[in-house]
């Protein structure tokens, strides 16, 4: 989500209670190019990243039969380059945040030299591909470009035209394109030096660039012909590049087929839109929606590439485009003259229903095209959005979103929207964002990578967000914050989804009391859901969370909670964490969540890290590979002679284990003092069939 003045406050809080170590070396080795990350296993040799001719199709890089009827069901083939054949270099699997590998998906990647290649065997039949890759930034920032060769069967097919330009942020939030900048906020406490800067004697030495983060951007090829199962795509760095490397993560591979004609529409062309992206295509855009108002008929955006740099508003309007390979409205970053009334200072491409002030826009329809934007920075009081405004009784679909600040961000009141068959890519900041008054609304079968801030969210602030769904969804790479997060709500629901490699300072799925929200009422289920290499390192307090974290920071969290049939594969460190911030661990508790029918597989540390006083009932959560005891127990840190001040119900059919014996052991119950703020890390091993 979009973080205001409360990130700093909280910054703030955080240095309280916990002064992580110094961690500047590992940045300045990222920073460097250098492919060895300190703390992390050296880079394989060149040579065979591990699948010859034998297409190894994963599900956020996981074996799809792990995840079998869970996330969002695309149309695309997925294949890491570290499983490809390649004669550059596999690096990772790293998870420490700032560098290279922890961002990639799977945490491991590929790195070629300039002559160099990683070469994908197709799976099936395909005629456009998606290539997820970085290349170094400009020395002052603002990134370069460099080409990459693609060739199909040993015949050179395109050179595509890599940037750095929507990657590499520096610094502290809100982050910077100058690798060279000061700190944003001297008066923040940091971990790099365990101290707050501004008010150190003498003044500690922060080396540059600081924290570089957000390395990876993706490109879409259409291929021109359909080639078959079996077929090889070799990407290659060329002799003369203009980058000093190129790393690979993946390849994703599809069949798009021919683009979508609506003849019984209103077509943009005949209101003057320009679709080879010369001229601007705005006002064409504006009297095609008003004429297709009045005469009750669907707006068509035909192939081609429209230049739109402002917000078209809409409202009571159908506009469907030939497909979002095909359909591409793309538009440049506008520096406004003066802010606008709501703080703005850029604007940029956008589909925006009405203020909710006004009434909002009702009757919405967007589906089949693409929204690419120019957003390289983060300002959030910025609306700069694909979607945008109130968008009630409406529905979005199949659409491509890339390079925007939030991919969309819904301010309510509003109900009734549906989101699905969509793919939101390389944000600056959230995928989606259900704000204030979301009610009966819901996405699914969408495809979230890459974003700047939570992947999906509910903030409640002001109004509850009531009655929504986030169903059958894939979340990969949040490099901020978390997968799936929730603040306050009453009656939501997150089911089915796949949510993997969240990086610092949140995990896969947050039930969190903070950022202002209103308190979470009535019920939250969290069910069916699988999470994979979560539960990271938190970077401000040094320690480990959970894949699924309650995070009690300014109110009570006891509303009816379940957690039914997730499974939590390859932890970093703890499979689920119950916390109450330090400052306020006797004013806040986590009360009566109910754990059913869960499967977890692997945990760096513990199943459960209770930092907060409360209760929790567990029911047939089977573990395996659990490399610390199995209860954290630390309740809200006072230590009475009673126990712990959380509680821990057994309700039967709790199984599994690790290094320790049963995860959840007599001795351990009901409250038993368990804590250990940072137990020896026992990496697991990969997920298997249960």
């Amino acid at each position: 989500m979009a973080r205001y003045t409360t990130r700093a406050a909280e910054e703030r809080v955080r240095s309280r209670v916990r002064r992580p170590a110094r961690a500047a070396a590992a940045v300045t080795a990222v920073a460097a190019g250098l492919v060895l990350v300190l703390g992390a296993p050296a880079p394989a040799a060149s040579g065979h990243g591990g699948g010859g001719d034998t297409p190894r199709v994963t599900r956020a890089a996981l074996d799809p039969a792990l995840v079998a009827g869970r996330g969002a069901t695309v149309d695309f083939a997925e294949q890491e380059a570290e499983n490809a054949s390649t004669d550059g270099t596999v690096i990772g699997p790293d998870r420490t945040a700032y560098t290279l590998p922890s961002e990639a998906s799977g945490r491991a990647a590929v790195r070629l030299e300039p002559g160099r290649y990683v070469e994908f065997t197709l799976p099936r039949a395909a005629d456009a591909l998606t290539v997820r890759y970085s290349i170094p930034d400009a020395p002052e920032g603002g990134g370069i470009t460099a080409p990459l060769d693609v060739s199909v069967d040993g015949r050179h097919r395109a050179t595509m035209t890599l940037t750095s330009r929507y990657s590499w942020l520096y610094n502290q939030y809100p982050f910077s394109n100058d690798p060279r900048g000061d700190l944003l906020h001297p008066d923040w406490w940091i971990t790099e030096c365990g101290c707050v800067p501004a008010a150190t004697t003498p003044a500690p030495a922060i080396d540059k660039p600081f924290r570089p983060s957000h390395f990876y951007d993706e490109q879409r090829l259409l291929l021109g012909r359909r080639y078959t199962a079996g077929d090889t795509v070799r990407l290659t760095m060329p002799r003369n590049s203009t980058a000093a490397w190129t790393v690979i993560d993946l390849l994703d591979t599809q069949l798009v087929g021919a683009p979508h004609v609506e003849r019984h529409a209103v077509n943009v062309l005949a209101f003057g839109a320009d679709p080879t992206g010369r001229r601007d295509a705005g006002d064409a855009f504006d009297r095609a929606v008003a004429h297709a108002r009045k005469r009750h008929l669907e707006v068509y955006l035909p192939p081609g590439t429209y230049q739109v740099n402002r917000h078209i508003v809409v409202d009571d309007v159908t506009i469907v485009g030939a497909g979002s390979w095909y359909t591409i409205v793309k538009g440049h970053q506008v520096t406004l003259d003066t802010p606008a009334s709501d703080g703005s200072v850029h604007t940029g491409v956008g589909f925006y229903g009405k203020d909710a002030a006004d009434g909002g826009s009702h009757d919405v329809h967007l589906s089949g095209f693409a929204v690419e934007g120019d957003v390289r920075e983060r300002v959030d009081t910025d609306q700069v959005n694909a979607i945008g405004g109130a968008l009630g009784d409406s529905t979005i679909d199949g659409l491509y979103l890339h390079h925007t600040k939030v991919g969309m961000w819904f301010d309510g009141p509003m109900a009734g929207l549906r989101v699905t068959r969509t793919v939101i890519a390389d944000q600056i900041a959230d995928g989606v964002n259900f704000h204030t008054g979301v009610t009966g609304s819901s996405v699914s079968d969408t495809f979230v990578r890459n974003t700047g801030d939570d992947g999906l969210a509910m903030w409640s602030e002001k109004s509850a967000d009531a009655r929504n769904v986030f169903a059958h969804n894939t979340v990969q790479s949040p490099v901020l914050a978390n997968g799936i997060a929730l603040y306050g709500g009453t009656d939501n629901t997150v089911t089915g989804n796949l949510v993997a490699d969240p990086v610092r300072e949140g995990s896969a799925v947050q039930v969190g009391s903070r950022f202002g929200a209103e308190p979470f009422g009535g019920h939250l289920r969290i069910t069916d859901n699988t999470t994979v290499r979560s539960g990271p390192f938190e970077l401000n307090w040094k320690i480990g969370l959970g894949a699924l974290w309650f995070y009690a920071l300014e109110r009570d969290i006891d509303a009816d909670i379940e957690v039914t049939g997730d499974h939590f594969l390859d932890n970093t460190y703890n499979a689920v964490m119950l916390v109450s911030d330090f400052p306020v661990k006797d004013k806040y508790a986590i009360r009566g969540v109910r754990f059913k029918d869960i499967r977890v597989d692997g945990t760096g540390t513990s199943v459960l890290s209770a930092r907060s006083a409360g209760s929790a009932s567990f029911e047939n959560v089977d573990a395996r590979n659990v490399g610390a005891v199995g209860i954290d127990n630390c309740g809200s840190f006072n230590f009475p002679a009673s126990g712990s001040e959380f509680a821990v119900n057994d309700l039967g059919g709790n199984d599994g284990g690790g290094t320790t014996g049963p995860w959840l052991a007599s001795w351990e119950l009901p409250n038993t003092i368990t804590c250990d703020d940072r137990p020896p890390v026992v990496p697991p091993p990969a997920p298997a069939p249960w």
